[in-house]
């Protein structure tokens, strides 16, 4: 190791909020590092982006970097940690290395969905042996979370060992996949870990996440008490949910019936790497109404209020072959993503209008995360005994109470980081030494717009305030060439006092145009800002509000 030399951490994505995940580890001096990516995500956008499909990492320090890039490393398969592997790969062009079932569904994935890549260079590798890019050795370790095949890194440089958790908690019977390996995770760190960068979802809960065994043992229960049809709906890659739900259906005399198409692709990709070998073939949505009430258990899609997803469908009465009755049993298998409250609640109130029942995990045990609580924490920390804490993957208050407690457990240093910030882990005391670029994309339609773009803030305002389009046509001594004309979007058809708002409008733009002299009305320009500014504020004395306003002028 040369006398520069630095291990560093740099996350673009997924500290200080949750989703979005991107972090990036280097190694070398300062000026020449070589960067191992690890995960890929996106997240969804909130109000602030209307229109906007999905939230991706801006990656344009990596593609500055991009002939420093020895690899991608997937951790597992949730879409906040892949889901910007299809849009950004091309411009990164790097080779990528998961295990089987991420590859599966990103292949499923990159498969189905229409401009995505031909092909992606993706190499299956094999948990507990070490796969060598560049200055890295990096090495596979099984842990237990919501979707199987997921897995912390042990990542060797020749200034240190980081233990990177990704997404994991403490279960020993997953019902899929395999536990997390606890005696490895101890051997590590026997042999000294220099640092953990540490999943802080849930910092602020106490105690221990229940099994996802013991989920499945309540679903049983419910289905069991269940009169008539009984509906779930859950995050469609937790393929131990779906495995339960339908060990439950079958041992209570019932049919599984499928609806969604995430579904379907997460569960083809889980039948092709055996992991729900011995569970039968789920029927198809068309067999759902020749099922007799009592003989139906349905899975379904739309756990997060997605507006074309299958229960927000059923619920608006909307679906072409599935209906639910008054008596019928709808379970949210899941929790509410903060931000899709307000939509899930609308598909829960529209259910119990109409005579279904709903059941969450507030009245019964229905859903765990697969993040670890308190207690969790608590256990790696004893296992890894790292030198250096450094809290990622979730807000300030998740990250700052997981400080609070890498602390309390005596870590010997506990560094703050947030998106943006390089942090030295090696050589010498942890701590941030520069900062990156970063920020988000936005995928709206197949564009991705840059955060500062026009567009999201424009169609923000028009959101708000609507629009007026007025086009004119004058000829060349400044007389009108016929009747202007006049559009409104988004705007009230009556202003204060019933006043009729298109009239109002159209008078406004008769009225400034008879007061101006012909000399003026000659000057395109200043003839559009005249008429924008008395439109708008001839709106804003009947509404209160001041709208967009697109002045055209027509030289004839």
């Amino acid at each position: 190791m040369a006398p520069t030399d630095e291990l560093v951490f740099a996350p673009l994505g997924g500290v200080g909020e949750i989703g979005m995940n991107l972090g990036l580890y280097g190694f070398g001096p300062r000026k020449a590092r070589t960067w191992l990516i690890v995960d890929l995500g996106m997240s969804f956008a909130g109000e602030e982006a209307p229109g906007v499909d999905l939230v991706l990492p801006d990656i344009r320090f990596l593609e500055t970097e991009r002939k420093n890039i020895a690899g991608l490393v997937l951790t597992h398969g949730h879409e906040d940690h892949i889901g910007a592997v299809l849009d950004l790969w091309p411009r990164l062009k790097c080779p990528i290395y998961t295990t089987g079932f991420t590859a599966g569904l990103l292949e499923a994935k990159r498969a189905g969905e229409p401009g995505a890549p031909s092909q992606l260079p993706i190499t299956v590798v094999r948990r507990g042996a070490p796969v060598e890019l560049g200055p890295f050795s990096v090495e596979f370790i099984p842990v237990a979370h919501s979707i199987p095949d997921s897995h912390a890194l042990a990542i060797r440089t020749k200034a240190g060992l980081v233990v990177h958790t990704g997404d994991w908690k403490l279960d020993p019977t997953p019902v899929v996949g395999l536990p997390t390996d606890v005696a490895r995770l101890a051997a590590l760190g026997d042999e000294g870990v220099r640092a953990i960068i540490c999943d802080s979802t849930n910092a602020i809960r106490d105690g221990v996440s229940p099994s996802e065994a013991e989920v499945a043992a309540s679903l049983r229960q419910i289905v069991g008490k269940a009169r008539h049809r009984v509906a779930f709906t859950t995050f469609s890659s937790n393929v131990a949910r779906i495995r339960g739900i339908a060990e439950a259906a079958y041992a209570n005399g019932r049919e599984v019936v499928v609806v969604g198409r995430a579904l379907e692709r997460v569960i083809g990709v889980a039948r092709e790497q055996g992991l729900l070998d011995g569970v039968p073939a789920f029927r198809s949505a068309e067999a759902y109404g020749y099922l007799p009430r009592e003989k139906v258990v349905a899975i379904l899609t739309g756990s997060q209020g997605e507006p074309r997803a299958a229960l927000r469908r059923i619920a608006d009465d909307d679906h072409p072959e599935i209906a639910l009755s008054p008596g019928d049993l709808v379970v949210f298998s899941s929790r509410t993503i903060p931000g899709n409250e307000k939509v899930v609640n609308h598909i829960v109130n529209a259910l119990i209008k109409r005579g279904v029942e709903v059941l969450t995990d507030r009245q019964a045990l229905v859903h765990v995360s697969g993040h670890p609580r308190r207690g969790e924490l608590t256990e790696m920390y004893r296992l890894v005994r790292p030198q250096v804490a450094v809290p990622v993957h979730g807000e300030a208050l998740h990250l700052h109470e997981h400080a609070l407690l890498a602390k309390s457990l005596g870590v010997p240093e506990v560094v703050n980081c947030y998106d943006g910030h390089v942090i030295r882990l090696a050589p010498g005391p942890a701590e941030r030494v520069d900062d990156v670029p970063f920020g988000r994309l936005y995928k709206d339609g197949r564009l991705l717009i840059a955060d500062g773009a026009r567009s999201i803030p424009e169609r923000r305002k028009l959101s708000y305030v609507g629009a007026v389009s007025v086009a004119v046509a004058v000829d060349r001594q400044g007389g009108l060439a016929g009747d202007p004309s006049v559009e409104i979007t988004g705007i009230p058809e009556r202003g204060e006092g019933g006043i009729d708002m298109l009239d109002h409008v159209l008078d406004t733009v008769v009225a400034t145009l008879d007061g101006l002299p012909k000399a003026r009305r000659r000057d395109p320009d200043a003839l559009a800002e005249t008429l924008e500014r008395a439109v708008r504020s001839a709106v804003n004395a009947v509404w209160g509000k001041k709208p967009v306003c697109h002045v055209h002028i027509l030289e004839v």
